[in-house]
């Protein structure tokens, strides 16, 4: 059994939805494992990690409005310390989660046809996200 570990650093992204598969193919491709899973730890409370539709950008807008329709502008919230989009981070970053864990077969991730990752942004002025990719396996 192999343990590989790295961290990886996205640029800043715009509040939203971005796919982010290929930079973590990458890290997976330094391994130089070919069977086993993959975990993903974003170390944030206002960004998240999702798979979802990696080919109709549609899906990324749909899902950037619904979350926010759902956690945005709310008048009873009291932890505004960073500004009104603070604590709608966190709870879309509960929602969705911060880590994931993927198959590898063959070396390359083993997701379906039509799936990405996604980074979940969800902040306004967002700042560099990591990304600590662990993989297992032979």
């Amino acid at each position: 059994m192999q343990i590989y570990q790295t961290t990886i650093r996205l640029k800043p992204y715009r509040r939203g939805f971005h796919l982010i598969t290929e930079h973590i193919e990458e890290a997976l491709s330094l391994s130089n494992i070919q069977t086993g899973l993959l975990n993903l730890f974003i170390k944030h409370t206002s960004a998240s990690l999702t798979i979802n539709e990696n080919c109709d950008p549609s899906v990324r807008e749909d899902m950037k409005n619904f979350f926010s329709d759902i956690a945005d502008n709310k008048s009873y919230y009291i932890h505004t310390y960073e500004g009104s989009d603070d604590m709608p981070a966190h709870i879309k970053t509960s929602l969705l989660g911060n880590s994931l864990t993927i198959p590898v077969t063959d070396g390359k991730l083993n997701l379906g046809t039509w799936q990405g990752i996604y980074l979940g942004e969800h902040r306004e002025s967002a700042h560099a996200r990591e990304i600590v990719v662990t993989v297992q396996g032979e």
